[in-house]
């Protein structure tokens, strides 16, 4: 079971609406401090205005020049689709897997922001 970030107490299982079961996977909820935390489908990665992980959802990724050979490709519908309309290819660091995405790194648009 996870932990709360702010008490660290154990978060317990809350029942989910209709329209949250096609969102999330679950729900939790700290009895102490009422914090919620809210663990999404991996197909909701691809909704998103910024490029994130398919496999672990973190938005700190790196991109890459060309493909790498030691590292595994993703082999998924949504990354073929990607890759022929033009994406660029991208890096996990923590699932160690490259995938093509047409988004932008969070990173990128976030220095774009407090540069202009």
């Amino acid at each position: 079971m996870p932990h709360c970030r702010t008490c660290g107490e154990r978060l317990y299982r809350v029942h989910r609406t209709f329209v949250e079961r096609f969102f999330y996977m679950g729900i939790f909820k700290c009895p102490q401090c009422k914090e919620v935390k809210r663990i999404a489908r991996r197909y909701t990665y691809y909704l998103g205005e910024h490029c994130r992980c398919p496999l672990c959802g973190t938005h700190r990724l790196r991109a890459l020049a060309e493909k790498d050979h030691i590292d595994r490709m993703l082999r998924t519908p949504m990354n073929t689709w990607n890759r022929m309309r033009g994406g660029q290819i991208y890096h996990c660091r923590y699932c160690r897997v490259q995938f093509y995405d047409r988004r932008p790194l969070a990173e990128e648009t976030s220095a774009s922001r407090m540069a202009g």
